[in-house]
């Protein structure tokens, strides 16, 4: 049986309200119902929440408004539901903070499913302390060390320090500026296409194949990523 974690759902649709409130409460998960933004901050502040379901368009204020504000105070993992199927929005909602994304119309089996990954996530950093994941990667951020499939795989410092920055931010997408500030610190005006090196010895490393990788992901004219689809 699950934790009683509660699951803040933000539409304006009463249906999928109506349905996915359903769908947590069978699967285990308390749920809080909003139809616009600002009902959803209000809740939000007055509730311990452990996962945010969230509309791109709401009637009050965009979601993209909604997730920025609340990654002003928390890190709560946000799914965004949306209609707007285009890359474009996809990738600004996982930019501003989103932890992943389900379009409409969905599954809400599949809806459950990405509900309970991301959770598996949470409770996984919270029980393994200093260890992350992603498919065949384990990293233990207290040794600063990496396994693949079991191997121990020897990384530079800022080989690491890349790769811990994906992974404590897993679908985030990270620029190359800013993946520069993580690697060497802030004021560093080193040449920021170094990152692209850095990268391509990581993939090596990691057994990314640079054309189809499975870990670390290229988005075109923004920077890179840790899963996902690019």
């Amino acid at each position: 049986m699950k934790d009683k974690h509660t699951v803040l759902i933000v539409d304006d649709e009463a249906k999928i309200l109506v349905l996915v409130k359903a769908y947590l409460e069978m699967n285990g998960y308390a749920a809080l119902c909003a139809k616009d933004g600002g009902q959803g901050m209000m809740l939000f502040e007055r509730n311990p929440v452990s996962l945010i379901l969230l509309d791109l368009m709401l009637p009050d204020f965009s979601g993209e408004e909604f997730c920025k504000k609340v990654r002003l105070v928390s890190d709560v993992p946000i799914i965004m539901i949306t209609a707007k199927v285009d890359e474009e929005s996809v990738i600004r909602g996982l930019t501003i903070g989103a932890d992943d994304y389900v379009c409409k119309p969905f599954s809400p089996r599949q809806l459950m499913a990405r509900v309970d990954a991301v959770m598996r996530r949470e409770r996984g950093k919270k029980a393994g302390g200093g260890v992350l994941s992603h498919g065949d990667l384990t990293l233990d951020t207290e040794k600063r060390s990496l396994i693949r499939n079991g191997e121990a795989v020897p990384l530079t410092h800022d080989e690491y320090n890349i790769l811990s920055l994906f992974m404590s931010h897993q679908a985030k997408i990270f620029t190359r500026e800013e993946i520069l500030e993580a690697v060497k610190g802030d004021g560093y005006d080193g040449f920021d296409r170094s990152v692209d090196s850095h990268i391509k010895r990581l993939r090596a490393k990691i057994g990314d194949d640079p054309k189809t990788p499975r870990h670390i992901l290229t988005v075109y004219g923004m920077g890179y990523r840790l899963g996902g689809s690019a």
